[in-house]
């Protein structure tokens, strides 16, 4: 991943903000550890720290294109799967693509088609994009919203940034905290309201949002959403395209110019990716897939059985590794180390978050990290194929609340009496919203209506906070390095 930051404003000479430009920046240098770099001019300046996973010679950022009298710059974070396609049609438009950069790509993307780019681009992205004549700012995030990208607008301009810190480490940004973001921290969290920012002013572009900036507003605009269509294809079929679909998105994510591994749990999703991975190498004649796994110190002592996990993974990676031949690697986690990366792993993600899940996964992927830069996981995979109990246990799937988070009881216990006294309506509107705008079908059932609104609240709510945990836990290495540091000051 890397890290995108950008600050417009009508009144200042970013020259003289070079201490605040540097603390944004610096704030990032986890996201993207190879390289960073700033651009200002007239009224903007873009900041950018890179994680270089395709052409690491080039690709180099902020980056500008100049066509004609037009000039454009841009900062990216994300991976786009047809590059190579769009490259095709943009030079049949005559355009002079001069490195194999998927920056670049999305850059003159954005240059012939304007804001309909994003209706093109097949990948998983945050960027933004200055026009110099224009003197506008052009956001995007992509449909699922894997890549972060937050905001904020003041009276003279607007601040975004890949991470809530970075927009904190600029003084127009306070980190003040109302009743409605104490209501997002303590009653919804680790879910956040979609495009909710916790701290007073601060946003986050929605999943499937684009925007325009012109110094006085910010327009946004939603290229995607969830739509209810009729299945006209029997089983087979369905079955059929499902598979094509999946070992297509599994195999353009295979493309990396650095080393790339898989996550191997044994349960379904990460078998198949995993498999899918190991047989498209040794198609391309290749080395075998290198899969890696994690445990718990003493796991098979106190390992109890679940509806979300009915018995535990080793009894299936095993299996797997050996059906596909790949190196496998498992890495085992005690529960001291896993205590000392609690906080670590709260500061990475900005919020509070999913505790014991967020440390270990940072400690994973920290361990990963020291010899693959890239790692596909099947995370998600459960919203997406309705793998979840709450999704055929019926007594769970109709019932009228979160299904996650089906009584405060236990959040209220911890709260002092009084405390958010709205908060209870606060979520059950927040729940209501969600069902409401939630688009079904004329023929639909009572069960396909409510497969609809289930699939929306995992789809709007509980992926995008695996999301945001996934994508703070990716680049662990320098969090991890500040692990022992930060336990001391826990212990203190």
């Amino acid at each position: 991943m890397c890290g995108i930051a950008g600050w417009y404003d009508k009144k200042k000479d970013f020259r003289e903000e070079s201490k605040i430009i540097r603390s944004m920046t610096d704030s990032m240098t986890r996201r993207g550890p190879d390289e960073g770099g700033v651009f200002f001019k007239d009224k903007v300046c873009l900041m950018h720290r890179r994680l270089a996973v395709i052409d690491p010679e080039h690709g180099s950022q902020p980056m500008t294109v100049v066509q004609g009298e037009r000039a454009c710059t841009i900062v990216y974070n994300g991976e786009l799967y047809n590059t190579s396609e769009i490259r095709e049609e943009l030079q049949r438009y005559g355009c002079s693509i001069q490195t194999e950069s998927d920056t670049e790509v999305v850059l003159w993307s954005y240059i012939v088609w304007g804001s309909q780019c994003v209706e093109k681009l097949n990948g998983i992205f945050a960027f933004s994009v200055y026009d110099h004549q224009r003197q506008t700012l052009f956001l995007a995030r992509d449909r699922v919203g894997v890549k972060p990208l937050f905001y904020y607008q003041y009276a003279e301009g607007m601040l975004f940034a890949s991470e809530v810190q970075t927009l904190l480490k600029n003084p127009q940004v306070k980190p003040k905290v109302t009743e409605q973001g104490l209501s997002e921290l303590f009653l919804l969290g680790p879910g956040r309201t979609p495009g909710q920012g916790i701290y007073h002013g601060v946003q986050e572009l929605l999943p499937g949002e684009c925007a325009f900036y012109d110094g006085e507003k910010l327009y946004c605009h939603r290229y995607f959403t969830l739509k209810a269509r009729e299945q006209t294809a029997d089983p087979e079929k369905s079955k059929e395209q499902v598979r094509e679909l999946l070992c297509d998105a599994i195999e353009r994510q295979l493309v990396s110019d650095v080393p790339l591994c898989c996550f191997l749990s044994g349960g379904l999703d990460s078998s198949i990716i995993s498999y899918v991975a190991s047989e498209y190498r040794k198609r391309q004649g290749q080395s075998p897939i290198d899969t890696y796994s994690i445990d718990y110190e003493d796991n098979d002592k106190y390992f109890k059985s679940s509806l979300f996990q009915p018995t535990p993974d080793s009894e299936f990676i095993g299996i797997m590794q050996t059906a596909i031949g790949s190196r496998h690697h498992s890495v085992t986690i005690d529960n001291t180390e896993l205590f000392e990366a609690l906080l670590p792993a709260t500061e990475a993600r900005s919020f509070p978050g999913m505790t014991d899940v967020d440390a270990s996964l940072l400690l994973f992927c920290g361990k990963i990290k020291e010899d693959f830069t890239v790692a596909l996981s099947g995370e998600c995979a459960d919203e997406l194929f309705g793998g979840y109990p709450w999704y055929h246990n019926q007594s769970v799937l109709f019932e009228d609340t979160f299904p996650w988070s089906r009584s405060l009881d236990i959040r209220r216990s911890i709260l002092k009496k009084g405390f958010l006294p709205r908060g209870e309506e606060y979520v059950r509107q927040k729940y209501l919203d969600t069902c409401t705008h939630t688009e079904k079908l004329p023929t639909d059932s009572p069960l396909d209506k409510r497969m609809r609104e289930m699939f929306a609240l995992n789809y709007y709510w509980f992926m995008q906070t695996l999301l945001e945990k996934n994508n703070t836990a990716e680049n662990a290495e320098s969090t991890i390095n500040n692990k022992l540091h930060n336990s001391e000051r826990l212990r203190e």
